[in-house]
């Protein structure tokens, strides 16, 4: 590509292989690359293991394999007030908050973004996500980087040439839900290397290119930057419990007790509901627990959250299938209509 080796491309490097790809494709692109790994928490977790440490050797070693420029940013001040406030006041709320959707857009694609265009000189920003925009290499590097003050009525609503979000390639690791709030600016100026790529594909081409650490590595599921943890003892270093009771709607008597309304309800509230309501035959009907007949009041199944759903077993209840598709066993009780209490 004439002219390609001018162009420099800022790479937010997170110690894991899907980022390590993305430089590397970048890198066979013949731009300029620089790593840049962001350390935005330094708590270490309940072990006393700084997980960030090891994410930033891994990160380092990669910018090492690839023959790139390694640079560490700190924006732990930063993904305090924006993040994880933000995160803590939505649990106190009784909402559930996605700090990784806040994450892209106040860290990783406005601090981080502001650092590689004039701190680096980068032309664009890349990370490791599943998904496109509509424009290609080629259109981003003609792009002019203008921050505009947030504050303006007009710039919340003016937008002239709108740079499109698209779905990644790969549909089960499509990541445009947690980008859908990152700034036009930053969409402009942002490279998806994997967006036309498949999960196993980017493993592939690690292995062939000598990443195996990042392999290596299991794959995260926790909090942005946080990490995986025991996510009630967490929460319980920054928030104060508020217990209280689940009380029915129909009937207003107390039928179990909840911790807090930012703890989801207990296994213990399910089993002893299993007892006093019902459970459900094979036809999603309500039957009493005591007397084995049905009481005629069908009602539907309702997905718990987006990854599981009620499935029908072969015997004569309701398996809760589990992110890898395998039914927990059991059968689960009646839906009961109750509000939390406290």
């Amino acid at each position: 590509m004439l002219g390609a080796a001018r162009r420099h491309v800022a790479c937010a490097l997170s110690g894991g292989v899907d980022s390590a790809v993305a430089a590397l494709l970048l890198r066979r692109r013949g731009y300029q690359v620089t790593g840049v790994f962001m350390k935005n928490w330094d708590i270490v977790d309940e072990q006393g293991i700084c997980s960030a440490d090891k994410d930033c050797e891994d990160a380092y070693r990669v910018c090492q394999i690839l023959d790139i420029p390694f640079h560490q940013v700190f924006y732990v001040k930063e993904y305090w007030n924006e993040v994880f406030s933000y995160l803590l006041n939505e649990y106190e709320l009784g909402r559930t908050p996605n700090p990784d959707i806040i994450c892209n857009k106040y860290i990783k694609f406005n601090y981080f973004l502001d650092y590689a265009v004039n701190n680096l000189g980068a032309d664009a920003i890349a990370t490791g996500h599943y998904a496109r925009t509509s424009l290609e290499d080629n259109e981003v590097f003609q792009q002019k980087y203008i921050r505009r003050p947030e504050g303006l009525f007009r710039n919340r609503f003016e937008v002239r040439n709108a740079v499109k979000l698209l779905q990644g390639a790969d549909h089960f690791k499509d990541q445009t839900f947690f980008l859908s709030q990152i700034s036009q600016e930053a969409l402009r100026r942002t490279i998806f290397p994997l967006g036309e790529l498949t999960k196993d594909f980017v493993k592939k081409i690690a292995a062939e290119h000598h990443l195996h650490h990042v392999l290596q590595r299991k794959e995260s599921m926790g909090i942005c930057f946080i990490g995986e943890r025991n996510f009630e003892k967490f929460l319980l270093e920054y928030l104060e419990p508020r217990p209280g009771n689940f009380v029915s709607i129909e009937d207003n008597k107390v039928i179990g007790t909840h911790k807090g309304t930012l703890y989801r309800p207990s296994c213990t509230l399910q089993r002893s509901l299993a007892d006093k309501q019902g459970t459900l035959d094979r036809r999603g009907t309500s039957r009493r627990a005591d007397s084995g007949k049905n009481d005629g009041v069908s009602f539907p199944l309702p997905t718990p959250d987006g990854t599981r759903a009620l499935h029908l077993n072969s015997k004569s209840g309701w398996d809760c299938m589990g992110d890898n598709g395998q039914a927990n066993q059991g059968s689960y009780p009646r839906p009961v209509c109750c509000f939390l209490q406290g």
